[in-house]
């Protein structure tokens, strides 16, 4: 719905209807009186146009509710007072500053390249018109200039980041969650210099080269750092580089770091414990180590921990092993782990049942195994030696149920170590399924933020684009606190989509002088948007001034 207020139609003696439009021929802004062509014109202080309503024409539309909250996410982290001082406009008039406001609103909106953001996104978009920009902040080198301008900034922007989350949400950083993954790139394999290697791949494409990257987030989600190392990268030999680098930022303090196994050497843990002060950790622990500990967790009590969750304690000398054991954990992955059994069952009875030759036989089991996952293990599968064995007895399975008891015993359990050996058990458990926070984050990146696959080729541009999708991110985080406070349910993804049906377009109104009056306009927002904002406590702006134009063919 669009409003157009400013046209006057009936005319009392003592007023009339004015506005301010942009005149490029007299290079600044005058007032006028608007009048239909077909009404009779009083006479009026300021000078009067009749436009013709009947070839009203509307162009260009383009989304501008999105931008304008991706705007005012970035005036609510106070981005510009970092930002300002460090991208400041080139000789030639490029405002640096603006072009990354536009890299990241693409980012967190309607993600893609910047190829993508140069040939179609800016102009359908309202960005231009929000950042009192034309096109030609978007050409295509400049993107790239200025993706090479950002990374030098990373570390006092960590600095600066850390302090907004305090500010804006009281945001504590005294337990830290830490966590690897990787995102692939779609590029020329046989260039493996640099960041860009094959390595084993969380994204399922170990035929892509890939960048391995490390996230620090607070139980509440607040991303805090973050660093790109190699695809080739293992887990376990990330975390030492990482403490020393958080260390040298923010000061030595008392912080718990929370990690899932596979990441903590042995070494590393043992550093962690003889430095001064003593550097805290929860890590998650490998069922298999369980085996090793099972008699001795057979004599300890167990403790309630929280509703459902139950903890065995288990000192050993510097360290805590706790047995978790969640109900709801034990319901979930029994019910998995029978459902993936019950399928690979009925599918070895069918595999039975048909005429294959001993090869095939092993390429359907290949098969089975991979959709049963670790249900696989439960059944011991006796093979045929030859082709001549397989014509004659065929193959059988049965159920390992020896392993079964096994599985059923460590369902729902977790085995976890600290050198918080005085803290009450539950706040482990609960600092331990804050890991939850770190994966989110992952998967909005790689979902909502679409930081995969990567294009780029040199190290620099590869480390800018996820230095991009990272303070997109950021903005994203600012909406779900916000929308988590003053408006429960609804994500954030969610919130940018009803703020994108607000569109904005060219309303071209010829005058009967020959001229064209453009008004910029955005639609009215619906009743649903309408609750939203007030429940944001939100204002959208005045709209755009209106701009008179001489040609009677104007530019679109």
């Amino acid at each position: 719905m669009l409003y157009l207020g400013e046209i006057n139609d009936v005319q009392h003696d003592a007023w009339c209807k004015t506005i301010e439009v942009l005149d490029p021929g007299r290079s600044g802004a005058r007032q006028i009186a608007l009048f239909p062509s077909d009404r009779p014109v009083p006479e009026v202080e300021h000078e009067s146009v009749r436009v013709k309503l009947s070839e009203l024409e509307l162009k260009r539309p383009r989304q501008w509710g999105a931008c304008y909250l991706a705007l005012v996410l970035w005036e609510q982290l106070e981005l510009d007072d970092f930002w300002s001082d460090r991208l400041l406009p080139s000789r030639q008039g490029t405002r640096w500053l603006n072009l990354f406001k536009t890299l990241v609103c693409y980012q967190l909106i309607d993600p893609g390249s910047e190829w993508r953001l140069h040939r179609q996104w800016y102009e359908r978009s309202a960005m231009g018109d929000l950042l009192g920009e034309d096109f030609a902040l978007v050409q295509k080198d400049k993107l790239y200039r200025c993706l090479d301008r950002l990374v030098e900034h990373k570390r006092d922007f960590f600095s600066y980041l850390r302090g907004r989350w305090e500010s804006l949400f009281n945001a504590r950083f005294d337990v830290l969650l830490y966590d690897l993954t990787s995102t692939y790139f779609e590029s020329d394999p046989d260039d493996l210099e640099g960041l860009r290697r094959y390595g084993y791949s969380r994204d399922r494409r170990p035929d892509c080269l890939q960048v391995v990257i490390a996230l620090i987030v607070t139980p509440e989600g607040f991303p805090l750092a973050y660093e790109v190392m190699p695809g080739n990268t293992s887990d376990k030999t990330t975390l030492g580089d990482f403490l020393h680098k958080i260390e040298t930022q923010y000061g030595k303090s008392e912080r718990v770091w929370v990690m899932d196994r596979g990441i903590p050497t042995e070494e590393t843990l043992e550093q962690m414990r003889s430095s001064d002060p003593p550097v805290c950790y929860l890590v998650g622990t490998p069922k298999g180590r369980l085996t090793a500990l099972e008699k001795s967790f057979l004599t300890q009590p167990w403790q309630n921990a929280r509703e459902s969750v139950q903890v065995k304690l288990l000192p050993q000398q510097e360290e805590l092993y706790i047995l978790a054991k969640s109900e709801k954990r034990i319901h979930k992955e029994r019910a998995m782990r029978r459902r993936k059994l019950k399928k690979l069952w009925q599918r070895l009875h069918v595999l039975q049942t048909q005429k294959l030759t001993r090869d095939q036989l092993l390429i359907k089991l290949g098969s089975a195994k991979k959709e049963a996952g670790r249900a696989y293990s439960l059944i011991e599968i006796r093979l045929p030696k030859d082709e001549k064995d397989f014509k004659a007895n065929g193959f059988g399975f049965a159920l390992r149920k020896d392993k079964l008891r096994q599985t059923r015993r460590r369902e729902g359990r977790y085995l976890l170590r600290s050198n918080l050996t005085q803290t009450d058990p539950a706040q482990l458990w609960q600092y331990y399924i804050q890991l939850t926070e770190i994966e989110q984050a992952f998967k909005e990146l790689k979902g909502d933020l679409s930081i995969r696959p990567i294009y780029h080729q040199l190290d620099e541009r590869i480390e800018a684009h996820i230095f991009i999708a990272f303070v997109a991110y950021c903005l994203q985080v600012t909406l779900k606190q916000r929308t988590r406070a003053l408006a429960p349910g609804l994500t954030p993804r969610a919130a940018l989509e009803k703020f994108a049906a607000l569109q904005m377009v060219d309303v071209h109104l010829p005058t009967t002088d020959g001229r064209h009056l453009v008004l910029p306009r955005y639609t009215q927002p619906e009743k649903d948007l309408q609750l939203l904002l007030k429940r944001l406590k939100l204002e959208l702006p005045a709209q755009p001034p209106p701009r008179i134009q001489e040609s009677a063919n104007p530019a679109t």
